[in-house]
């Protein structure tokens, strides 16, 4: 029940803001009827009206045209679609009683519908035009909209509607650039960026200028090893100007890429960006002179080189005959590894957030489909994890591992090393998906049941320390963990599979690589896709809310709130949380990615390093509700 208030609470707060959002909502400019030689024109909203046998009613109307262009409103300048139809000059056009339109918004599912009731005199208007209709109706730009029209009354049998579809563009577009709202957005926003450097320095001046409807600005670059970003606050100037460092040492191009996020009234923490491409070597001053003793310097040296290096070949050639080529073991050789056996991983985790947890689950099925890899996962097994108990069900699992050459993955993050530091003594730590989570914390009695054996030196192999390093960081790795290599995903993920399939990746005279793992590479599959989408969604959420870590935190009296909506949601027989999809066959399991949200499907197949499964079995449980959280 708790849950379910939370959900509620949480789309009352989301339409509320989506409506203080969007002060101009569908609705309807202006209502004319009062064109010459109409009789009795009235307006009224939409009603049922009886319908008539089809010779008593009219043909249908014709569409004049729909355009999009701006209008002056109670909100000042907005942009509208007007939308205009025509009646059909023939006979039955005296039988004519009105005109219903409906509107639909198709992002939002708002809709207007209005009657004009009227009859005509004539088969043209007094002009000698033909009769037409129009209305003006508020629209949001990058929305869709769908319309229909038809006269009254309706024939009984059939209907003589016709109907249309609208994109409305967005605020870039000349049409409604200089819509109130579109410019509440930054449309007419031009920032002209300009960037130097200070001489002798690595640093950057960067600026830029301002406009009416953003109040502050995050101006920041990526530059070598370093990234930084400023805030920076208009006041009352229409020109801003901000000092970045920059290691200028370290970049691999000769271009830096700064970046000006505005924070429009509308638009807030979501406004479009604005680039720049600074080329920097010819920016950087060193005298001409200089300059070209150097080259000419360089040049003499690798002249001297070269022509030493040709006398000694032709003496060794001399004396010793036909120079020897090098054979391919003196060479550094590439080689495309075969996975040749499936092994098994038992990932250790905290569920420190539903963005994480939805990372791993992503994780887990990148590394069933794309790798091949068993994983064992408390989330794919709550089952049997709440018949054995969280302790029983390690021990089995850490048992198997040991007896084999499986290896045991530990994904460090906030919610490990504040658990670990409870467990030294810290503060106790609870955090809201562990009580939403019907098989709790896992992650403590882990920790509790490995790091013995984690500390004996011929346990390491066993063990591989990773963390996602655009979420996380080093400092999340508690110290027993430190002791030992610890990998960064996704940039050293190939690292991470070598490991798992106890394959040394460098040996003499070769480096094995395995297609599609690399950092630029692995996001081509569809499930690695998903699990470049589900990290950056964290970050970004991360950036939003610096705080997210101590919100994520419950008090005792929280704890036992969500402890009681656990138990009531225990009782619910055909639920899980997250979209978790089990396929089951034999006992052989392996994960594949079939939905973005969490969900994990659980496959049999003879692997091969492709992202298509051969074949599987499927049964579905579907979600309980939890708290509403925006996924970005």
């Amino acid at each position: 029940m708790v849950s379910l208030a939370l959900l509620i609470c949480g789309l009352m707060a989301g339409l509320t803001a989506s409506s203080a959002a969007s002060p101009s909502s569908l609705r309807i400019l202006d209502l004319v009827c009062n064109q010459t030689g109409l009789n009795n024109c009235k307006i009224s909203s939409c009603s049922d009206m009886d319908k008539v046998p089809r010779v008593d009613a009219s043909t249908g109307p014709e569409w004049d045209s729909v355009q999009i262009k701006t209008s002056m409103d109670r909100d000042g300048l907005v942009p509208i679609m007007k939308v205009a139809w025509r009646l059909q000059a023939d006979g039955s056009i005296f039988k004519i009683r009105g005109s219903e339109i409906t509107v639909i918004d198709e992002h939002t599912n708002q809709s207007v519908c209005i009657q004009f009731h009227y009859s005509v005199g004539g088969l043209e208007t007094p002009d000698q035009k033909r009769w037409t209709f129009s209305l003006d109706v508020v629209v949001e730009p990058k929305h869709a909209y769908s319309m229909a029209v038809f006269h009254l009354p309706e024939p009984q049998v059939g209907h003589y509607r016709i109907s249309n579809r609208t994109s409305v563009p967005g605020c870039e577009d000349q049409r409604i650039k200089q819509a109130q709202l579109c410019q509440e957005n930054g449309s007419l926003w031009d920032p002209k960026i300009t960037a130097e450097f200070f001489e002798g320095k690595d640093l950057i001046l960067v600026g830029f200028n301002s406009t009416e409807y953003s109040e502050k600005y995050r101006v920041f670059t990526q530059c070598g090893s370093l990234n930084p970003s400023q805030w920076v606050l208009k006041g009352n100037r229409t020109l801003l100007n901000v000092t970045l460092e920059c290691d200028l040492s370290q970049l691999p191009q000769c271009k830096i890429l700064i970046t000006i996020q505005p924070f429009f009234l509308r638009c807030r923490n979501n406004c479009e960006t604005a680039k720049m491409l600074l080329p920097y070597c010819q920016n950087i001053s060193t005298p001409i002179s200089m300059t070209w003793s150097r080259s000419v310097n360089i040049c003499v040296g690798l002249l001297l080189i070269f022509g030493g290096f040709l006398a000694f070949a032709l003496q060794k050639a001399t004396r010793r005959g036909p120079p020897i080529t090098p054979t391919s073991a003196d060479k550094q050789q590439q080689e495309v590894f075969q996975v040749q056996k499936r092994k098994r991983v038992l990932i250790i985790y905290s569920l420190d957030h539903l963005l994480y947890k939805n990372i791993v689950l992503k994780f887990s099925a990148f590394l069933a489909t794309k790798c091949g890899t068993d994983v064992v996962l408390d989330l794919l097994d709550s089952t049997r994890l709440g018949v054995l108990g969280s302790i029983q069900w390690l021990e089995w699992h850490k048992e198997q591992m040991e007896s084999s050459s499986d290896k045991i993955l530990i994904l460090c993050s906030r919610g490990v090393r504040a658990k670990w530091r409870a467990m030294c003594g810290g503060k106790q730590v609870f955090l809201r998906e562990d009580a939403l989570s019907p098989i709790g914390d896992t992650l403590t009695p882990s920790l509790t049941l490995l790091v013995p054996s984690f500390i004996r030196s011929a346990s390491f192999e066993k063990y591989i320390v990773a963390y996602f390093d655009d979420i996380c960081s080093d400092e999340d790795i508690p110290l027993p963990f430190k002791i030992t290599v610890r990998y960064k995903l996704m940039k050293q993920f190939e690292e991470v599979f070598f490991r798992i399939l106890n394959t040394e990746k460098h040996e003499p005279g070769r480096v094995k690589q395995i297609d599609g793992l690399s950092e630029d590479k692995y996001h081509e599959c569809p499930s690695g896709r998903a699990l470049r989408d589900a990290i950056e969604a964290f970050r970004e959420y991360q950036l939003e809310h610096p705080h997210w870590f101590q919100e994520e935190l419950l008090e005792r009296s929280e704890l036992e709130e969500e402890a009681a909506t656990e138990e009531y949601d225990e009782q619910q027989k055909m639920t899980i949380a997250d979209h978790l999809t089990y396929c089951v066959l034999n006992s052989v399991q392996m994960i594949s990615d079939k939905e973005i949200q969490g969900v994990v499907t659980l496959n049999k197949t003879n692997f091969q390093p492709v992202e298509t499964p051969q074949m599987y079995s499927t049964v579905e449980f579907y979600p309980r509700t939890v708290q509403s959280i925006q996924l970005l």
